[in-house]
This record gives structure tokens, sequence and C-alpha cells, in this order.
């Protein structure tokens, strides 16, 4: 089939599946689904020439047939009142596709372990008899809580390294599929590699993507969703800093940290919210999806000496904001995360470009004459004692993806030492 139909087509065929944790669905070209059933979503002469048309948009795919084949869809529920079986869209051009809607392995796998996990606390903590309709009790939901990413597609900007590299490790030991995005091609592979190795399956897959280029956005999540149907999380994690003065920072550095931050943030999210728009649309209603945006303390508070830094950040929580009140029309939540320093992580260790070095020589840390003085002044500035670390990152993003009845916040991770009014 040709990319581009797939690539229109695949998120809201998957959402179809949409079954609480994961989203499975098998496809095929050739003979249609059997119709005797009447559970059928079928869709007569589509345009094949709108498929191909609008190849700059963030799907090639325009809105008035995003709206044809919602309204279809809407139309068959009304007149069906259940979810379909299979689902057939006809092409002018004499094409066809066709789809058994289905599980996979993975959702197999998941729904055994959900039911041992309900066995487990049965014979533990008082669970519920069967048909009881009680609340789950605090340990249930707890236990709960180890599955919230399972079987979800996650996409992880700047996901080769340091903080982006410790969210891909969690999410793919929870049970994700994560998709690695990196200008740093051959670390995402590598990391892949060593995680589907790790696990025995494919969990992890590497893309090549530029979040400051439009282009470069928009052809990574069209081949994201060519392999992997659709998106369910957005980690958009992908970051710079350049400290300095402000009488000293070239336009060239401060442009430079904006563009990442803040524009990347924002190009993302364009290209990106269009898939889970049309994902979520399939699902009935039933989906949320979510865009979650690593911020920083430094977008809670000023940062001396890192104005280009705290600049970007305090404005993508602005975004974060007004995307969410935007989106969430579409089942789509967009926060925020904002973690203290994560001081083993190349961002600050790194013996030559790392933000102790950086720091020690911008004079920002007085009476400093070693790396190790920059890091124990920072340390001190922590009331808990140390910097933030991945885990505790994952941990807000599994309470994001959670709670489904919260969006446009800014959740701080920093040990106690920002605190919101």
């Amino acid at each position: 089939m040709n990319p581009e139909i797939r690539t229109v087509l695949a998120p809201f065929v998957r959402g179809l599946t949409y079954d609480g944790h994961t989203c499975a669905v098998v496809t095929q070209e050739g003979p249609e689904p059997d119709s005797a059933s009447g559970s059928v979503f079928s869709l007569d002469r589509l345009p094949a020439a709108e498929l191909s048309a609008g190849s700059t948009a963030a799907l090639p795919i325009g809105p008035a047939l995003v709206g044809r084949i919602e309204e279809a869809y809407r139309k068959f529920l009304t007149r069906e009142g259940d979810r379909p079986s299979g689902c057939v869209l006809r092409f002018d051009d004499g094409s066809v596709f066709s789809c058994r809607i289905g599980s996979s392995v993975d959702e197999a796998r998941l729904s055994g372990a959900r039911a041992d996990s309900t066995r487990d606390r049965a014979a533990g903590a008082g669970h519920r008899e069967k048909g009881s309709e009680r609340e789950p009790s605090p340990a249930e939901l707890f236990t709960d809580r180890a599955s919230v990413v399972a079987g979800k597609v996650a996409v992880v900007t700047g996901g080769a390294q340091g903080f982006g590299e410790g969210i891909v490790r969690s999410l793919a030991a929870g049970g994700s599929v994560v998709c690695i995005v990196d200008l740093n091609i051959d670390g995402a592979r590598s990391l892949a590699d060593d995680l589907n190795k790790l696990y025995g399956r494919t969990t992890a897959l590497a893309f090549g993507g530029n979040v400051t280029d439009e282009d470069s956005v928009r052809e990574m999540v069209a081949r994201i969703v060519d392999a992997v149907g659709g998106i369910d999380i957005l980690v958009s994690n992908a970051g710079v800093l350049k400290a300095g003065s402000v009488t000293e920072m070239t336009l060239k550095d401060f442009s430079f940290v904006t563009s990442v931050n803040y524009i990347g943030f924002f190009i993302c999210t364009k290209f990106i919210s269009p898939v889970m728009a049309l994902q979520n649309a399939g699902s009935g209603g039933r989906a949320y999806s979510d865009i979650i945006q690593i911020n920083s303390k430094s977008g809670l508070e000023g940062s001396n000496r890192n104005a280009a830094y705290a600049g970007s950040k305090f404005g993508s929580i602005g975004l974060v904001q007004s995307f969410a009140l935007e989106l969430v029309s579409h089942n789509i939540k967009v926060n925020a995360i904002c973690p203290g320093n994560f001081f083993e992580g190349p961002l600050w260790a790194d013996p030559d470009r790392g933000l102790f070095v950086q720091y020690l020589r911008a004079g920002k840390v007085p009476g400093a004459k070693a790396v190790a003085d920059v890091k124990r002044y920072y340390e001190e500035k922590v009331p808990m004692g140390r910097g933030c670390r991945p885990q505790d990152v994952v941990r807000s993003i599994c309470y994001i993806v959670e709670q489904v009845y919260e969006t446009g916040q800014a959740v701080p991770v920093t040990g106690g030492q920002v605190m919101l009014n």
C-alpha cells in the first residue's frame, strides 16, 4: 500500500481498536472483511488524489477528508451501536484498503499480566469479590499504576543520551514501545538494539530527526506512524543549554537555545497532535493521548547567567497551557514536567562541555576552583540533598498519563528546591 495512505489511515484505524492499555490492529490489502455480520465500517469512493495532495501538511491528508472519515464512523456507530470488527475504504482509482480489527500477541500478554495481577491482589489484600462493583482499594490502585504505560507507543525526542536515555529505558521497562528520536542516530540505534535484545522483542525503534526543522519532523512523524500505526505519548525532551552573561552571550547562542527548547517543542506538537487527534477520533472518545514537555526548574524561576535557557523554558510553559486549551477537544492532554538538575548526566557532568565546566569558567559559583566545588554548591541547594534522576521524571510521566483530569500543568520534580505557590 502507498505509504501516504497508511500514514493517513493507520492512526484512525488504530484508534478503532483502543482497549484501555493497548491498541492493536491486523491490516491487509485485497479481499474485504466479511460484512455479513454488518459490523464493517465502510466508506465508499474516497478521492485518491486527496491522499497525495497536501504533502506540506502535518499528514498527507486534508481536513475535509479527515472530517469525512470521522463523520462516516459516527454514522456507523449510530446505526450499529457497536465497535466495528472491520474497516473498508474504497478509492476512486480502484484501490481498496481493508482491515480486520483484532488483538495482537502483546494484547494477550498484557491481558494475562493484568489477570495475574488481579489474582495476586485478591489473594493478598481483600480484593473485591466477583461481581462486586466497589471501588478498588488503595493497594489495588498502586498495583495498577505499574501498567499505566504498558502497550502504549511513546516518542521521546533527544532520547539517545542523558535524561532522554533514562526515560527511554524506564518506559521500555514499563511495557511501552518507544520511538527514540535523536540527531545522534547511531546512538539511538545502539540504544534500541540494546533494549530489543534485553526484552527479546521489538520494544524500541530509532529515528533520526531535527526538532528545529519542520521538514525533518514531518518526515520523522510519517515514518513513525508507518512503522507503529500511531502515537500515544510524546515526551518532548530534546533540549540544549548555553550559559553566559546577558552582556556577553552572542545572538547566535541565544537563538540556538531558543530554537531547540522552545521552537522545537512547537514543531513537534504541530506535527504529532494531528496523529493523536485521528487516533482518538477512531476510539470513540475512549482514548487519551499525552504531550509531555520536559521543562526545568528554570521554567519556574529565573536562573542567574542562564537567561537563554530559562527564557526558553518559561516560554514553553506558556505553550503548554495554550496547547492544552486548544487540544483538549481532541482528548489530548498537554503538561510539563520541571525537573531539578540531573547532575550525573552529560549535560552537567561532561568533562569538556558540561554545565559544571561551563559554570566554573563563567564564574557563576563564587570561590569555586574546581568542578567538584561547583557540584557541591548545587547539591547543597536541594533540600533532599541530591540531583534529579530519570526515574524521578518517569514517575511523573506515569502520573500524568494515568491522570485523565489534568492538563496544562507544570509539575515540579526538584527535591523541594522549587515549590509552587
